[in-house]
């Protein structure tokens, strides 16, 4: 089994900014799952390992040839790093990439800290900004409250608001799909804020540890989301992207998507966490203590070395790496195995069909049966790229 010829080099670097919280979603993957690393973690990067990281990041960029890379401030949450530490990270990380790189740096948070001053960093430094938000109050303080088990809505809206103020700096939403969630009501919720993206995430979990279902038979979370897909036709007013949906007619198609978790071509993110240790993968936290691991850092090791570590140069064999069945599966080009922390069991570890096999399987077929039935041909060639 080889890899492919060319491995591809990364392109968007994950900086974990900060590695604590101020709400307590009950979810997370990097508080409340089962790896705990965040506590032997520093609470926020420090400038060094930013101008390391930037670096880095450069000389990757010089040696590929990229015009450009994405930076991506992330979590816990990264406000609570503070606007005066935020700006010396992100003039660190700039000072380090290759002169002509653009640099296109992006910030995911919850909302709840963002302020007129915060906003104007965001301005001075050309940081897109994504906001976590389920719903709803109802919806979202479900799983995402405080620390003090208060909701988290009103100040996430009101963060949301702030940044609509200023609409060139949200990048979009965020939302974690719950089956106890009404999924018409939730998008039109979150299209109401003119957002020009809005993700939706499958919850994680495991073979040893599924999400939740109210019936196993039925594929709960491919009817939800199929009914999102067709809430978002109906309004045809909306000008968002649903990154999820787009990715599934672009694979249905032939044109390579964008996340990670749908479809065959390799990865091209990495995550720098806050002591400057590199993860291909950090949700594998989900999985097991330990998981995401893969004993080097920025200081030490470029990210070519990083791109040939066992753990991710794995993800460049296509479809050779899937469960049999996976492999044989005529939608395997557009699911492409599901996303790997979805696929592992204790007894087999990632030679698994997702966990949402039928769920994927159910939305595949439903947005292409609604491609079809608007004059899409499967069998036609792809548009160039």
């Amino acid at each position: 089994m080889t890899p492919r010829e060319n491995i591809a080099p990364f392109r968007s670097f994950i900086l974990k900014v900060a590695n604590r919280c101020n709400i307590n979603c009950d979810y997370c993957y990097v508080f409340n799952s089962a790896d705990q690393a965040w506590q032997r973690l520093p609470a926020r990067m420090s400038v060094d390992i930013a101008r390391a990281a930037g670096r880095r990041i450069g000389e990757h960029a010089a040696a590929h040839g990229l015009p450009g890379v994405h930076v991506v401030l992330h979590g816990g949450e990264p406000l609570l790093a503070g606007p005066r530490h935020m700006a010396d990270l992100l003039g660190a990380v700039r000072e380090g990439v290759t002169a002509g790189v653009e640099v296109r740096f992006e910030l995911q948070t919850n909302g709840t800290l963002l302020t007129e001053p915060w906003l104007d960093l965001f301005e001075r430094y050309e940081v897109v900004v994504g906001v976590s938000l389920d719903g709803p109050a109802s919806a979202n303080d479900r799983h995402r409250l405080t620390h003090a088990s208060r909701s988290s809505a009103a100040s996430a809206v009101r963060g949301i608001d702030l940044l609509r103020s200023r609409p060139h700096l949200l990048a979009g939403v965020l939302a974690v799909v719950d089956l106890a969630n009404d999924p018409v009501e939730v998008h039109n919720y979150l299209a109401s804020f003119e957002p020009p993206v809005i993700d939706f995430g499958l919850p994680h979990g495991t073979h040893d540890e599924p999400p939740h279902r109210g019936d196993p038979s039925v594929p709960e979370y491919g009817v939800w989301m199929s009914r999102v897909y067709d809430a978002w036709l109906a309004r045809p007013e909306d000008r968002h992207d649903i990154r999820m949906l787009e990715d599934i007619v672009a694979l249905s198609s032939g044109v390579r998507g964008s996340v990670e978790s749908l479809g065959l071509a390799p990865p091209t993110s990495v995550v720098i966490e806050s002591d400057g240790t590199i993860e291909g993968v950090d949700t594998l936290r989900s999985v097991e203590e330990g998981a995401s691991w893969l004993g080097l850092d920025v200081f030490r090791q470029s990210f070519d070395e990083v791109l040939h570590h066992p753990k991710l140069l794995h993800r460049q064999y296509g479809k050779a790496t899937l469960a049999e069945e996976c492999q044989d599966c005529p939608l395997v080009e557009v699911c492409g195995g599901g996303y790997l922390p979805h696929r592992f069991s204790t007894a087999r570890g990632y030679q698994n069909p997702s966990i949402y096999c039928a769920d994927l399987e159910y939305l595949i077929r439903h947005v292409q049966g609604s491609l079809r039935r608007h004059g899409w041909d499967p069998a036609a060639p792809p548009p160039p790229p």
